[in-house]
């Protein structure tokens, strides 16, 4: 038998444990807000243009940052701390939204995957100036970066000999769309002398 006493205790911690403040919260359906929480957060990574450009600014910029630094991790060989902070973000956000794309090796520590389907929306040059294409294949995104650097150094130093391994060459979009790399000198040079190819970074949100 439960004493009197016992069982006013007892119904004071029931009492205290289903008040409001510490009842589990649910929202639409009953879902549970932690449930909830880890479906917004994997609505975080953009799977087409769409998405990225409906996303705030801010979101936009720190996801270019998290694609830089598995970019960097993966050509440089940097460790993911290094390039965080070279990128200027932090290794905490990069495996929030990019952790994917990682893998630890046998140390333990994180390490970029020798592919990804991260989406970045880049910059390609065509006759008319750049246009915006969203890839989701990492060996996409390192063509097109290989590419950049052959057109900076032919419009820097007259230098076109990186090009011609691009010749024929496309970049192939996530959503089927196929954009022939420029690699017609005159062209190039148009471009350049008009000032629509001169920018440091190959993500679209930069410019």
């Amino acid at each position: 038998m439960v004493s009197s006493k016992k069982k006013r205790v007892l119904q004071r911690r029931s009492r205290k444990i289903n008040t409001p403040a510490n009842r589990p919260k649910t929202g639409k359906g009953g879902v549970r807000t932690k449930n909830r929480v880890a479906q917004v957060n994997t609505k975080t990574q953009p799977k087409t243009a769409e998405q990225y450009f409906g996303m705030g600014k801010r979101f936009r910029t720190t996801w270019n940052l998290v694609t830089e630094v598995v970019a960097q991790m993966r050509g440089r060989g940097l460790s993911l701390k290094t390039a965080a902070r070279e990128a200027g973000t932090t290794p905490r956000t990069v495996l929030r939204l990019g952790k994917s794309a990682l893998r630890k090796n046998k140390r333990g520590r994180f390490v970029a995957k020798r592919t990804d389907r991260l989406l970045r929306v880049l910059m390609v040059p065509s006759a008319d100036g750049p246009v915006e294409v969203a890839v989701r294949n990492s060996s996409q995104a390192t063509l097109l970066s290989e590419y950049w650097t052959a057109v900076h150094t032919f419009l820097e130093t007259g230098d076109a000999t990186g090009l011609a391994k691009f010749d024929g060459k496309f970049i192939r979009g996530s959503g089927g769309s196929k954009i022939e790399l420029l690699t017609d000198l005159n062209q190039l040079k148009r471009l350049g002398s008009a000032g629509v190819l001169s920018f440091h970074s190959i993500y679209a949100e930069n410019h």
